[in-house]
């Protein structure tokens, strides 16, 4: 397998482009490879510019849960962008969309649509002090929840993989706000609340940007009470898990019902579409009715949510899809976990549905700094062999891999197969 063409074209993007991607982590940076351009995807595959084809393990990280190019999902889009691409008024789609992903979620009365997982977090916190009127806020280490300044303390996924718990050029002003909590850790979080006037707690219940980490049950139940304790608002960040891990998201694994909830990703199929929602008290703090201001000139606009629509249509019409795609993520893992030791690699893995993760690691991984002690330079071989392999993974030992529908068990066999004789070259030093 050659990359001549795309190694061309990222040097040339990155005369023009800051970085020469428009996602530090597209950059392939921690795992030390050129990143392939990509020409088209269809299905489980993506095709670069060089006529390689790959297994799509990162699917656009996390949005197709359809796979590449969906055929109905793609018919609604181009039926809606003849109609217009954005009108910057009501339509009655989005009140449609409103309805069926509150149909989904326990504890949702009202959401409003924005166009990104940023927005949507930075906006349910405001909406949180609002309602609290207390100004600390509480997230967790290796918790991603956007780059808003407040939130990028001790952030996972990016920020781990370039060695930085923070980012330059945010004030500590800005950040004084913010305490740090320990993952799975509640005592952690007690003292968080005895140090500030905490208004809310903010926290991905199945993390994916340490890697997959999922909250213990007992954590998430506790961290519930602690929050109805102190009078803090609890949002549950599910802008990646939301509708991937299952039809109700982290819901059907803990039963937790927040105060706010966000969501993002598989909601807009690949178009750019995230929302945050909750209970009614809160939610009609929001401008027009309160006095919590926020705005989007493409919010909610019509491609996106046709997008939306299309895809929750069919995942409600499929009522064994969240069977298969878990079957299918354990599977993978298993057979991931069963290769490496074959050759006395230590390697632990998981799955929340579709979501799945490993980590090149001794020991189980429940907090980010289990997931900091992992090897991530055999991770960065690992997964160029599998790049040359034709099987993309997500390019950051930080980061979480998604099953798709359109994926066989064949396919996960020849990954496996794959796998297996990455493991056998990393260890002869081929």
């Amino acid at each position: 397998m050659e990359l001549l063409h795309s190694i061309n074209d990222f040097n040339e993007a990155k005369q023009v482009i800051a970085g020469g991607v428009n996602s530090p982590v597209r950059a392939f940076k921690s795992v030390k490879g050129t990143p392939p351009f990509i020409l088209k995807g269809k299905g489980a595959y993506l095709y670069d510019v060089d006529n390689n084809h790959y297994i799509d393990f990162v699917q656009s990280w996390g949005p197709l849960i359809f796979g590449h190019a969906d055929e109905e999902i793609e018919e609604n889009i181009i039926k809606a962008l003849k109609k217009g691409t954005s009108f910057g008024a009501p339509t009655e789609l989005e009140t449609t969309l409103a309805k069926e992903i509150i149909s989904c979620y326990d504890g949702l009365d009202k959401v409003r649509l924005v166009s990104s997982g940023t927005e949507a977090t930075m906006s349910a916190i405001r909406l949180a002090r609002a309602y609290s009127q207390k100004d600390d806020l509480i997230k967790f280490e290796g918790c991603y929840h956007g780059h808003s300044d407040s939130l990028l303390v001790k952030a996972g996924s990016g920020c781990a993989t370039f060695g930085s718990p923070s980012s330059l050029g945010v004030p500590s002003d800005f950040s004084k706000h913010t305490l740090v909590a320990r993952y799975n850790d509640l005592n952690s979080v007690e003292e968080c609340f005895k140090k500030g006037d905490v208004g809310c707690v903010i926290i991905e219940p199945i993390a994916g940007n340490m890697g997959l980490v999922p909250a213990q049950k007992e954590f998430l139940v506790g961290l519930k009470a602690l929050c109805e304790k102190y009078q803090a608002v609890l949002i549950l960040d599910e802008v990646m898990s939301g509708f991937r891990a299952s039809l109700s998201g982290s819901q059907e694994f803990y039963g937790v019902v927040p105060d706010l909830v966000t969501f993002g990703k598989v909601i807009g199929a690949g178009l750019p579409l995230a929302c945050f929602g909750g209970r009614a008290e809160i939610m009609d703090l929001l401008s027009p009715i309160g006095g919590v201001y926020q705005a989007g000139t493409l919010s909610g606009n019509p491609l996106a949510v046709c997008a939306g629509l299309s895809a929750l249509y069919k995942i409600k019409r499929d009522k064994t899809l969240y069977a298969r795609l878990n079957a299918l993520a354990i599977r993978l893992t298993q057979g991931l976990k069963k290769s490496a030791q074959s050759y006395n690699i230590a390697l632990q893995t998981l799955n929340r549905g579709s979501m799945f993760g490993f980590f090149f690691n001794e020991n189980e991984v429940q907090d980010f700094d289990d997931a900091l002690k992992s090897d991530t330079e055999m991770f960065a071989q690992f997964h160029q062999k599998m790049l040359f392999k034709g099987v993309y993974l997500a390019c950051s030992s930080f980061e979480t891999g998604f099953i798709c529908e359109p994926m066989t068990e064949e396919m996960i066999d020849l990954v496996i197969t794959k796998a297996e004789e990455s493991f056998d070259e990393i260890i002869k030093g081929v």
